[in-house]
């Protein structure tokens, strides 16, 4: 007897339809799977064995076939452990086999018959909202990430048991969910601007960054305040709307990170990876692409600490999907597309001492231990952050002052307004406008603008990509101060977060 079921299979961060075939025949007692199943997938022949039968059920005699199609992709994970334990029974003539290819019917199941979390349920349940029926079968445990899609009929089952009572019955009805609507707004989180002492320079440049989505780059010695800085840039940023929620939920759920009984992700990722990390594990990748990092950093930031020792051919990987926004992960099966629209943090040292330049300690290492540590960060990968700031140490009347500066929630006030506004304009922050948007949206607005933005970009030698940069902080900086167009000094404070590029001197290029 022949009985098919509906699955998924996720690729990347997609759902694509599964068809579960399992045909029972007369023959010696075996188990046979095709359709490119991994090694997960040709185990759950003992798992669904013992499952059906600590269930209550017995398992058909003779030869049972499982098919997995379509056959060119490969099937992964212990999702597939459900429906084929239901095809199994179907087949064997246990259950009615006219209901289980209706829906999707995806998860794993235990020795005894219960059904655990899974993980990239999300994707799988979008797809199964765009299918006919609209309805879906999941772990109970699933049940919270499911009702994310709304108009989607989930039955939730505990257990195998439980799975066959829902196909059995046909008046049996979904499993209640709470309508997603939209996200509720995270709480702001507990680091503060207001704990920074000194370090004006960073906390601007903080804000301007927050305000256009720009990726921003600290250089200073240890215990200047560069990880305190990048910390508190979470609640400077907006609240993720819901398109945004969603994507940064499913990419979470693909990565196994939603937590059972966890719904919608509603707070900005930040993602600090350390620097022995492989290029795989922050871009993304694996014989079967999983996403990395960067992508777990989508709508956030992704911050990188001690910069240059991370493996130079590991930074590099980061240079195109920094321009394009997007992972793109080529096999020889086909290729993947993951989502990578972060805001890149990084913090050095200006030596491998960390005191060159320092007016309070003495840097103890050689001049070519120096440039060859700087070195480490190739040019084309500086030029790619907007801001770069150097942080110096912070002075004993600083660090003792006494009263607080300025509140996050202030300064947030400041940043929504700024990227409402972008939105406004251009439908996106100033740190991702395209080369020709630029030009359209980021004019200067009188002579001694564009005087001074041409003094700057010859004494800093800037790149034709460096110019874009400048001129896109420059219109964040006038976005903040509420002007409508750029204006010398604007031009000025922009050029200022490039001056590590130019000669003695070139700090006054606004003068």
């Amino acid at each position: 007897m022949l009985a098919r079921v509906m699955a998924a299979a996720v690729v990347g961060i997609e759902a694509i339809p599964v068809t579960v075939e399992v045909d029972v025949s007369s023959g010696l007692p075996c188990v046979t799977m095709v359709g490119l199943p991994d090694a997960t997938v040709r185990e759950s022949r003992d798992r669904v064995r013992a499952a059906i039968r600590n269930s209550g059920f017995p398992f058909p005699d003779g030869r049972v076939t499982v098919s997995l199609a379509p056959a060119d992709v490969r099937k992964v994970g212990a999702a597939f452990d459900l429906p084929i334990a239901l095809g199994v029974l179907a087949a064997g003539g246990y259950l009615p086999h006219r209901a289980p290819a209706s829906y999707p019917i995806v998860g794993g199941l235990s020795l005894d018959g219960s059904v655990p979390a899974m993980r990239g349920l999300l994707p799988i349940a979008a797809a199964a909202r765009r299918a006919t029926p609209q309805a879906l079968m999941c772990p109970t445990a699933n049940l919270a990430e499911a009702g994310i899609i709304t108009g989607l009929d989930v039955f939730a089952v505990p257990s195998l048991i439980d799975a066959a009572r829902v196909l059995c019955d046909p008046r049996a009805r979904p499993s209640a969910t709470k309508e997603a609507g939209s996200p509720v707004p995270a709480p702001r989180p507990a680091e503060d601007l207001a704990d920074v002492q000194g370090q004006l320079a960073g906390r601007r440049a903080l804000e301007i960054a927050a305000a256009g989505a720009h990726h921003l780059l600290f250089n200073g010695p240890p215990g200047a305040g560069k990880t305190m800085l990048a910390r508190r840039l979470p609640g400077l940023l907006p609240c993720l709307d819901f398109d945004e929620a969603l994507t940064v939920t499913t990419i979470h759920s693909v990565a196994g990170l939603v937590a059972p009984g966890q719904g919608l992700v509603t707070s900005r990722p930040f993602r600090a990876p350390h620097h022995t990390c492989s290029y795989v594990s922050l871009v993304g990748g694996g014989s079967v692409p999983r996403p990395g990092e960067l992508s777990l950093a989508h709508h956030g930031i992704l911050f990188l600490d001690e910069l240059p020792e991370f493996g130079r051919h590991v930074l590099e990987t980061l240079r195109q999907p920094l321009e394009e926004g997007v992972v793109r992960i080529a096999r020889a099966a086909g290729s993947v597309t993951l989502p990578a629209d972060v805001m890149l943090v990084g913090a050095m040292n200006p030596c491998p001492c960390g005191h060159a330049g320092s007016a309070v300690a003495r840097c103890r290492c050689t001049p070519g231990a120096a440039e060859r540590y700087r070195e480490r960060l190739s040019g084309p990968l500086r030029d790619r952050f907007d801001l770069h700031v150097e942080l110096p140490a912070v002075p004993w009347q600083d660090l003792r002052r006494p009263g607080a500066g300025e509140r996050s929630a202030a300064v947030a006030a400041r940043v929504a307004a700024a990227r409402a506004r972008q939105v406004t304009r251009q439908g996106r922050p100033n740190g991702r406008l395209a080369a020709q948007t630029v030009r359209a949206v980021c004019q200067t607005g009188d002579a001694r603008a564009e005087a001074v933005l041409e003094r700057g970009v010859t004494r800093l030698g800037l790149s034709a990509r460096a110019v874009t940069r400048v001129l896109r902080v420059a219109r964040t900086i006038a976005d903040l101060a509420a002007a409508s167009g750029i204006d010398a000094s604007h031009v000025a404070e922009a050029l200022q977060f490039r001056a590590h590029e130019g000669r003695p001197g070139a700090e006054h290029v606004g003068r």
